[in-house]
Formats: C-alpha cells, sequence, structure tokens
C-alpha cells in the first residue's frame, strides 16, 4: 500500500486534529485512491506557491500545510532579515481563506515576525499594493484564483510587490520541509499577536489609498462623465472581493447607471450561481447578460474570485451580446492608452509595454506601428513585474504602458506587480466611454484593429490528465515532444524550436541555436514558416497541458481554417 498509508494513519492517529477532522479522514478510509492522492506526497511549493483542494493531507491546503509552509516563509524573511518589516496577508471569498490567512499570521507572529492582515476579503492587486505601500518584506495571499469552490491556494510576494523568484520558492520549500506538518508548536495565538503589535490589522482606511492610485491611472479621467446619462454597465463579482471596491471605483469616475447581478454580489466560497467562477467561460455571464437586456446595457464586465481578472461582454450590431477575448481586450487596451496619450501629449519618450510569450501578436503590431518597445516574458504576472523593477532600477519611472497576459489579466500602473481587476475594469469602462462618443461599441473597436493590423486569432486548448497518474502524464508527454518535435503543424512546417527549459531556440533549417533570453521554464514554442505559432506547457495551477495557438490572415475565413487545424494537429501531439 506504500507509505501514503502509513502518512494516512499517522494523521488519523494525532492529538493535533479535531474530531471533525478526523471523521473527515474516517470518511476515506476504504478509499485507496483518495488516501494516495491526499498522502502521497507535499504540495509543490513552486513560482506559484500552493494550490490544491482543501481536505486533510500533505498534498492539499488544510491548516497543518499552511503552517508548515509559513514556517517556510519565516525562514526566508529572517534569511534577509526582514522580521521588523513585516509580512502584508490578503485573502479572498473562498471556503477557509480567512482561517488559513490568520494561521499564516499566527505563525509568523510566533517567529517574531510581524505582519499586517486585512479585516475582510480583499482584491489581489490590492495586495501586491499593500507590500510595496507598506515596505513589507514579504506578502502572502491566500486565494485560488477562478479554481471551483474544492481549491484554496497559498501565493508569496516579495519586497517589490511581485511573486517571489524560483530560487526563493526553491528555499522555502527547502526550510518547509525541515518541520514536522503536524507541528504546531511555536505557533502564536492570533488574539495575542494583536494584543502584542506583532499582528497590525489593515480597515477600509488602507483601501482609500490603494484607490487613489488607481484612479491615477486613468487616460481621460473625466470622458465617463460626458457619456453617463447614457452609458450602461452591469457588473458581477463572481461572489468575491471585487463586490466593494470595483462599484466604488465606477462611482467615482462618473458611471451613473451600474447594475449589479445581486445573487452575485454576495462573497459566498461555494459559488453557488456558477460551476467555475472563471471570467473566462462565458457561461457566467447569464445572469449578468439577462440584467443587461431588461436594461439596455452596453457592456457585462466579470472579475473573478480575488479580483485579479476581469472579463467582458459587450453588445454587437445586431444586439446581442459577443466575448471580448483577453487577446483582444490586450489589444484594445494598448491601442487606447497609446492613442490617447499621444492625443493628450503625454506618451513617455522612454513607453514600453509587456506581454505573456502566449498573448496575442497584435501587440506586437500595435508597438511597431506606435513606436514604443513590447517586451515579450514567460507567462505569470511576475515576470512582467521584474519588467517594470528593470526599468525603475535604471532610472526610468514613467514609461509602462500596460502589462497584459491573454487569460484575461491586465495591469496599466507600477502601484501593483500583480493583475489588477480593479483598475482594469476602470479603464475598460473608461475606453467603452470613448468608444461610445464615436457611436461605436467594442466590438466595433475589435473589428476596427483587425482592419488596421490584419486578423488575428488566438485559441487555448486546455487538456485534463487528473488522478495520480496525472503529473507522470504531462512529463511523458512534454519529454516526448522533446525527443520528437513535430516536422509541420497544419499546412506549415515549423522552422523555429524554442524550449524554454533549457532556454534554447533552434532553427531547424540552419541548425542554429539561439538563447531564449528567458528564466528556465517547461514550454516548448513552436514558430512556424507563416510565423504562426503553437505553444506547450504544464499547467502551473491545474492537472492540465495547456496548447496555445496564435495565428494571423489577411481574411477571417482563412484565420478559422489555420486555426481549426493547429489545433486538431496540436492536440494529437499530446496523444502519446
Amino acid at each position: 500500500m506504500g507509505n501514503y498509508a502509513n502518512e494516512y494513519q499517522r494523521w488519523l492517529n494525532s492529538s493535533a486534529l479535531t474530531e471533525k477532522e478526523k471523521e473527515e479522514l474516517v470518511s476515506i478510509a476504504n478509499d485507496e485512491e483518495a488516501k494516495a492522492l491526499r498522502f502521497t506526497s507535499p504540495m509543490d511549493f513552486g513560482t506559484a506557491g500552493l494550490r490544491s483542494t482543501m481536505y486533510m493531507g500533505i498534498g492539499c491546503m488544510n491548516r497543518f500545510t499552511v503552517a508548515q509552509t509559513t514556517r517556510g516563509i519565516a525562514a526566508l524573511i529572517k534569511e534577509a532579515k526582514g522580521e521588523e518589516r513585516g509580512v502584508a496577508i490578503a485573502y479572498d471569498s473562498r471556503n477557509n481563506s480567512e482561517l488559513f490567512a490568520k494561521v499564516s499570521a499566527s505563525v509568523l507572529a510566533g517567529a517574531g515576525i510581524k505582519s499586517y492582515i486585512f479585516d475582510g476579503i480583499r482584491p489581489t492587486p490590492e495586495l501586491s499594493f499593500a507590500v510595496r505601500e507598506l515596505s513589507c518584506m514579504a506578502g502572502i495571499n491566500i486565494t485560488a484564483s477562478h479554481n471551483p469552490k474544492e481549491y484554496n491556494g497559498y501565493k508569496a510576494y516579495w519586497e517589490d510587490g511581485a511573486q517571489i523568484s524560483p530560487e526563493q520558492a526553491k528555499i522555502v520549500s527547502d526550510e518547509r520541509s525541515k518541520y514536522d506538518v503536524l507541528d504546531l508548536n511555536n505557533i502564536m495565538d492570533f488574539e495575542e499577536g494583536v494584543k502584542t503589535g506583532l499582528i497590525t490589522v489593515l480597515d477600509e482606511a488602507f483601501d482609500e489609498k490603494y484607490l487613489q492610485k488607481v484612479l491615477a491611472t486613468a487616460v481621460s479621467a473625466g470622458i465617463v462623465k460626458e457619456v453617463a446619462d447614457d452609458l450602461k454597465v452591469v457588473y458581477t463579482p463572481l461572489h468575491g472581493a471585487g463586490y466593494k471596491l470595483v462599484p466604488e471605483v465606477f462611482r467615482r469616475v462618473g458611471l451613473k447607471h451600474l447594475y449589479t447581478v445581486d445573487e452575485q454580489m454576495i462573497t459566498d466560497g461555494n459559488f453557488p450561481t456558477v460551476e467555475k467562477p472563471n471570467p473566462e467561460y462565458a457561461a457566467v455571464f447569464k445572469l449578468g447578460i439577462e440584467i443587461a437586456n431588461k436594461v439596455g446595457s452596453d457592456l457585462v464586465i466579470a472579475t473573478d474570485p480575488d479580483s485579479d481578472r476581469v472579463g467582458v461582454m459587450t453588445r454587437t450590431k445586431d444586439g446581442s451580446f459577443a466575448t471580448i477575448t483577453g487577446n483582444q481586450m490586450g489589444a484594445l487596451l494598448l491601442d487606447y492608452v497609446i492613442n490617447e496619450k499621444k492625443r493628450q501629449g503625454t506618451l513617455p519618450e522612454n513607453a514600453y509595454a509587456v506581454k505573456s510569450i502566449v498573448s496575442t501578436d497584435m501587440a506586437y503590431c500595435i508597438a511597431q506601428k506606435q513606436g514604443i518597445v513590447l517586451h515579450d516574458v514567460l507567462t505569470g504576472f511576475k515576470y512582467i513585474g521584474e519588467t517594470i523593477k528593470g526599468y525603475e532600477q535604471r532610472g526610468e519611472q514613467d514609461g509602462f504602458l500596460l502589462g497584459f497576459e491573454e487569460s484575461y489579466g491586465y495591469l496599466l500602473g507600477s502601484y501593483a506587480r500583480d493583475k489588477d481587476a480593479v483598475g482594469a475594469s476602470m479603464m475598460i469602462l473608461e475606453m467603452t466611454a470613448y468608444y461610445k462618443k464615436l457611436g461605436m461599441t467594442l466590438s466595433d473597436a475589435v473589428e476596427k484593429l483587425y482592419k488596421t493590423y490584419g486578423f488575428y486569432g488566438e485559441q487555448t486548448i486546455d487538456i485534463y490528465m487528473e488522478g495520480l497518474d496525472g503529473i507522470e502524464k504531462r512529463r511523458r508527454i512534454m519529454t516526448t515532444l522533446r525527443k520528437n518535435p513535430p516536422i509541420s503543424i497544419g499546412e506549415s512546417k515549423v522552422r523555429l524550436v524554442g524550449d524554454y527549459l533549457d532556454k534554447t531556440v533552434k532553427d531547424v533549417v540552419t541548425s542554429e541555436t539561439k538563447s531564449t533570453n528567458q528564466p528556465s521554464s517547461d514550454v516548448l514554442y513552436y514558430t512556424l514558416e507563416n510565423g504562426d505559432k503553437v505553444i506547450i506547457r504544464p499547467s502551473g495551477t491545474e492537472p492540465k497541458i495547456k496548447i496555445y495557438v496564435l495565428s494571423h490572415a489577411d481574411t477571417k475565413e482563412l484565420l478559422d481554417k489555420k486555426n481549426a487545424e493547429y489545433a486538431k494537429d496540436a492536440k494529437k501531439m499530446t496523444e502519446v
């Protein structure tokens, strides 16, 4: 039966568990697969932190694994002599998020490290901002973003407000392994920590500091007021952390007609109105669209549970609603911000934007035509944060325009170093108002981009591989593709093979090999002879392989044809 059975029994017999926690373990006494999944190996602590289902066991999110991980964070902070600078802690609306946040604060207090914990749920970007604003050494955010209700997670940030580096993650992982996961010694009671001053509770006053930074990113601050009598917007936080600050920022920029999805304004970690609280899925907009059709709204905006991602559905010419994809929104925002700053004469000479390597290539066309620098970085907003940090270290403080990922994440100000759905929602509203003045919807604006820059189309394909053998299957696929890279995808031959794990890009025609100039990451990147791209990588947060298709064409019909061919061949590449 293996070591997992022994570990299961050790937990079951431990006096550290409550009776309710033991009852959960008793309920799987005859389920070997469940025991193996929960007790075979601990969660990997990578640069994305932890993310798993909430059960007892070393492979799950629970108060024991959270405490053990925070001991690792404490070791990292002590190594940097950052005890007095402390740690900012935030959490979202998920079940157990508040518990895990307070456990983290209690562990830090027991180690003599100060912490600043919010008095309720807050958006992820406010945590990133808090780390910087309070000059903290680190940050902890309890969230599983847009995952289903069974999940929770633990993200670690460093003093610049971005998530920790791979090197720091390894230190945390090594240090936490020195502690028995069931050891709850030297953990200070939360209320005692507050009394001693080691734990400080942050209230609504801190929200104001954050909101002022968000509002300062507006490009045309008064444009919403100009069309306020006619502009109507429906908003839903999907039961999450955006419920308060997104409506507030809308009101402050002058939106008069805001309609909220009341059922989804209730913060609830069970997410009762949606199967998955992910604004990438059209299904989560169902209730919002019903309201939009009743009131004649121009737009429906949804933010995910920790309010770092934002999705939009816009009215189209025939009156129906259509999704604005993450790639389309990134291109729209980039085009709008550049053009408006040029019009106002406020575009910095060192203007630059940053996108992930799996995000639309239309951004290159926009940047090139507009004369700004565009940086391509690995997936993960910390890499966008590192680019901003590099500019600031060189004394270039004012050039950042936009950072974005295809997965509905955008940042328009350097006050934070993570995706910000509060700030992005405000800018999307501003952009909508701008186009409304021109008699256009965001759907019209997308069509205008295609006419200007050509047709660009992107797809993301998720191949789920769950269960005990899921990790091994994902590894086997990536290993097989490295040994036997594809010769062609669709009707085009592969010209460049990028392997970001060993940081190389090989030209298959000339055999010339260059560096990716990126950190090592488990990503395979195929550039075709026609310039289209197919990218494959294992997800860092969910049990799946992700395939990205980036293509362009002169017509929409040809684009759709190419995308279908690429997707079909890419799926076959994962069938090993």
